[in-house]
C-alpha cells in the first residue's frame, strides 16, 4: 500500500473517529483515568508466519452495479458503516499488503433482499457472475460465496443451482435473517435441502436490525449488534432441528460466532426449564452436551475478533481446527492496522503460535473449499 493510500485511509479514521466521538467520548474519557493497576497486562506476542499466505473468507465485494443499486436505494451505509467504494485492483493492493494470498468474496448485508422479483434475481444473477469473471481474470486470487435472491425460496434454490453447478462458485452466504424471519425457519427448508445435497459450505452473516425491533441506541449495528444476530441465527437452527437434518452443511459463523461461544452453556440449558417441558414434540430437544455437540461443529472467522478473548472461546467450544481467518475488508478498511508488519491481525500471536496461526489463516480455509485450494496450489 503506497503512502497516498496510507494517507487516504489515516483520513477516513480521523472522520469516522469525528462521527462517533459524541458516542463513545465518555467511554473513553473513563477508561483514561483508570489507575495504572487495573491497565490490562501486556502480553509478550509471539512471532506471526512471513509471507503471503493467508487465505480470507470473511471478504466482501460491491461490484458496480450492485453498489450503485445499494446508493440508489438509500443504503448509505450497511450496518451502521459507511458503505464503501470496492475494486478488484482495490482488493489486490488490500491483499498484497497485508499478506492474503486469496480472498473468499462475498455481498455483505443487506444482500439483493432490498430488491424483489425480478431485480433482486437479476442482481443476485450479476453479482454471482461478476464473482465468477474474478476466477478466470485473477486465478488463484479470488473465490467467491454465491448471494441469493431472499427470502424468494424458489428463486434461492435455482440460483443456487445455477451458482454451484455452473458457475463453480465456492459456497453460499446467507444473512442472520430475511425481514425478521430467522434461519431455522421452516419456509428455508427447500433451499437447505439443496444446500444439503451439494454438501455446501455457507456462510451466515449478521443482517441489520430493524428500527424497531431494537434499543434505541446511539451505536451503529456492526458494533454490537451483528454479534447478536448471529447468536440467534445459530441458536434457531440448532433448536428448531436444522443442523441435524443437514448435516452435510457446512456453516461458517462471522465475527467468532457472534456471542455464541461465551453462551454455549447457557443455551443448553433451556431442555432443564420450565421451556423444555413445553418443547414442541416434532422438534429434538435439545440437552446441553447435544447443544455442545452441534455448537462444536460450527466454523467460525477471526473478522474484527482477532483478540485473545475472543479466540479462546471459539478455541473452547470450537476447536482451533474451526477457526478461519476473516478480514471483513472493505467494511474494516478504518480499522485495519497500519503498521510496518503488514499484520492485518496482530491480535492472533496474543494466543496462537507461527504454527497455529498457520493452521488458522490457510490450513483450515483451504480445507474447506477444495476449488479455491486447487486454484491457489496451481
Amino acid at each position: 500500500m503506497d503512502a497516498t493510500r496510507i494517507i487516504s485511509a489515516v483520513s477516513r479514521r480521523r472522520a469516522l473517529g469525528t462521527a462517533v466521538a459524541g458516542t463513545l467520548g465518555v467511554a473513553a474519557a473513563a477508561a483514561a483515568v483508570l489507575p495504572a493497576a487495573q491497565a490490562a497486562p501486556v502480553r509478550e506476542q509471539r512471532t506471526a508466519p512471513s509471507g503471503t499466505y493467508r487465505i480470507d473468507l470473511h471478504a466482501h465485494f460491491l461490484p458496480p452495479d450492485y453498489r450503485a443499486a445499494l446508493l440508489e436505494h438509500g443504503h448509505l451505509t450497511i450496518g451502521g458503516y459507511p458503505t464503501p467504494e470496492w475494486s478488484p485492483e482495490q482488493a489486490l493492493e488490500f491483499m498484497d499488503y497485508y499478506g492474503i494470498q486469496a480472498q473468499a468474496l462475498s455481498v455483505s448485508d443487506p444482500g439483493v433482499s432490498f430488491l424483489s422479483g425480478k431485480e433482486a434475481t437479476d442482481m443476485a444473477r450479476y453479482c454471482n457472475s461478476y464473482a465468477a469473471g474474478l476466477f478466470r481474470s485473477n486465478p488463484g486470487r479470488f473465490g467467491a460465496f454465491a448471494v441469493l435472491p431472499m427470502p424468494d425460496v424458489a428463486a434461492s434454490v435455482a440460483e443456487t443451482i445455477y451458482a454451484l453447478d455452473e458457475l463453480h462458485l465456492d459456497g453460499v452466504i446467507l444473512l442472520s435473517a430475511y425481514n425478521g424471519v430467522y434461519l431455522g425457519d421452516p419456509r428455508f427448508e427447500p433451499l437447505l435441502a439443496a444446500l444439503n445435497q451439494r454438501n455446501a459450505y455457507v456462510f451466515v452473516h449478521p443482517a441489520a436490525i430493524p428500527d424497531g425491533a431494537k434499543p434505541a441506541l446511539p451505536l451503529p449495528d456492526f458494533l454490537e449488534e451483528f454479534t447478536f444476530d448471529t447468536t440467534r441465527a445459530a441458536t434457531m437452527m440448532m433448536v428448531t432441528g436444522v443442523t441435524q437434518r443437514y448435516p452435510n452443511i457446512r456453516f461458517q459463523l462471522a465475527h467468532a460466532g457472534g456471542t455464541l461461544p461465551f453462551l454455549s452453556h447457557r443455551i443448553g440449558i433451556a431442555s432443564q426449564t420450565v421451556l423444555g417441558q413445553l418443547w414442541p414434540q416434532d422438534l429434538p430437544r435439545p440437552s446441553v452436551l447435544d447443544i455442545q455437540r452441534q455448537i462444536s461443529a460450527f466454523y467460525v472467522d477471526t473478522a474484527l475478533s482477532g483478540s485473545a478473548a475472543a479466540m479462546a472461546g471459539a478455541t473452547a467450544v470450537m476447536g482451533r481446527e474451526r477457526i478461519v481467518f476473516g478480514s471483513d475488508w472493505p467494511f474494516s478498511a478504518l480499522t485495519l492496522p497500519q503498521s510496518g508488519s503488514h499484520d492485518p491481525a496482530p491480535g492472533l500471536s496474543d494466543i496462537f503460535d507461527a504454527d497455529q496461526r498457520m493452521e488458522v489463516e490457510h490450513h483450515n480455509p483451504l480445507r474447506q473449499l477444495p476449488r479455491l485450494a486447487r486454484a491457489v496450489s496451481g
